[in-house]
């Protein structure tokens, strides 16, 4: 059997830590399985050398102007591809997608479109195709609705990761049986503490994300670094002890660097395992950031943490952990800002907030099990179809 992980990256540390979670899950539950991924260049969000690391297979997967060039693998000799760790789409059972967020008109038409098409051809092969917990919409884009409907017709199974993206399916479709709610997946992985980590320098962690940059007004995009100053500075003056966390690529880093250098050089954690990066985040004290899954690291470990998003995925995502109140307004004043980081600070505060996470996180880890349980047995249902056909997961942004 073969397990295709589509559409992860390893420079999106959301995406990768996604990547991590879905092969824990095949790999536990369905260790004979072959997991492939399709093939990207050195530059791309998952290079060759990423993907060997992980020891995954390559897809023999290339699209030019509509058409599947990757199909032309098959006149290769079956034994010569597996010599070569090459996979057919064809020979795929079950599509895993987690893609995260990419699904939606604030990405535009081309991705879910991308999915109607693909999902098409596989369910033509008999395929399983199950789009794991992840959030979308809007959709108000023709195009986009168009496509929405195709790969919800596709699709065995498909999870909301909250209930306006489960809204915003239903609002193109109708309610469908299909159609399910489900927590990110993320919360059921360990992360791993580097050595470096000095919780005596690394308190209070800030994960800025440049996409609050050209994801949001131009009122939100020019006020985010000065807000982040802010909070550095308050956190400074109390004693916190703030550093910041690199959790994609330049964009973030150059944040970083611009917000460490207006509070007099804070220091600046660049990881590139996404497993260190959650043992990071559940190891300080608090976290105050904009990346999705950042958050769920935190949130899912009973740290504390406050928020600035871009999309409704972030007020969700603290309404499931019971502090909806965390999501918060750069354009406050310095007095609610001062309040807010009492959360980060403040002993007794903390306390009652980590309690507080811990137990909505104890009751979203137990959906999210609930979820992989339905996964793997309409996987099973599937193997005693066709025991000796791959199967495949797609994860993402």
């Amino acid at each position: 059997m073969y397990v295709e992980i589509r559409k992860a990256g390893f420079v999106n540390k959301g995406a990768a830590l996604m990547l991590h979670a879905a092969l824990q899950q095949v790999r536990q539950n369905l260790p004979a399985a072959k997991v492939v991924m399709e093939p990207g260049r050195a530059k791309s969000p998952y290079p060759y050398v990423n993907r060997a690391s992980l020891g995954l297979y390559q897809k023999a997967w290339l699209w030019r102007a509509g058409i599947p060039f990757g199909d032309l693998a098959a006149f290769v000799p079956a034994g010569i591809r597996e010599q070569y760790g090459v996979v057919l789409d064809k020979e795929v059972d079950v599509v895993l997608d987690a893609a995260g967020f990419a699904y939606s008109d604030q990405w535009g038409p081309a991705l879910s479109e991308e999915l109607a098409r693909s999902s098409k051809r596989w369910k033509k092969n008999g395929s399983k195709v199950i789009l794991l917990p992840q959030a979308f919409g809007p959709f108000r884009d023709q195009k986009s609705k168009e496509a929405v409907k195709a790969f919800v017709d596709n699709c065995d199974l498909i999870f909301a990761r909250e209930q306006v993206s489960y809204d915003y399916l239903t609002e193109v479709v109708g309610e469908r049986a299909n159609i399910k709610l489900a927590p990110d997946f993320t919360n059921l992985i360990s992360g791993v503490l580097p050595a470096y980590f000095d919780p005596e320098v690394h308190q209070v962690c800030l994960v800025p994300n440049c996409r609050m940059l050209d994801k949001t007004n131009d009122s939100i995009a020019k006020g985010y670094a000065p807000f982040l100053q802010r909070a550095a500075k308050m956190l400074v003056e109390r004693g916190a002890k703030p550093f910041l966390l690199i959790h994609e690529g330049e964009g973030d880093a150059r944040l970083a660097e611009q917000v460490s250098q207006a509070v007099g050089g804070l220091p600046i954690l660049r990881e590139t395992d996404p497993l260190a990066i959650k043992g990071i985040l559940g190891a300080c004290r608090g976290t105050l950031g904009s990346r999705f899954h950042g958050l769920v690291s935190a949130l899912s470990q009973g740290v504390p943490s406050l928020a600035t998003g871009w999309s409704h995925k972030y007020q969700m995502l603290f309404a499931d952990y019971g502090f909806a109140e965390g999501v918060l307004d750069i354009n406050l004043s310095d007095e609610e800002l001062s309040n807010a980081l009492d959360y980060l600070t403040e002993p007794a505060q903390m306390q009652a907030l980590s309690s507080r996470l811990q137990e909505h996180s104890a009751e979203l880890k137990t959906r999210t099990q609930a979820m992989w349980d339905e996964v793997f047995a309409l996987i099973a249902q599937k193997q005693g179809v066709r025991s000796e056909k791959p199967l495949a997961v797609a994860a993402g942004r």
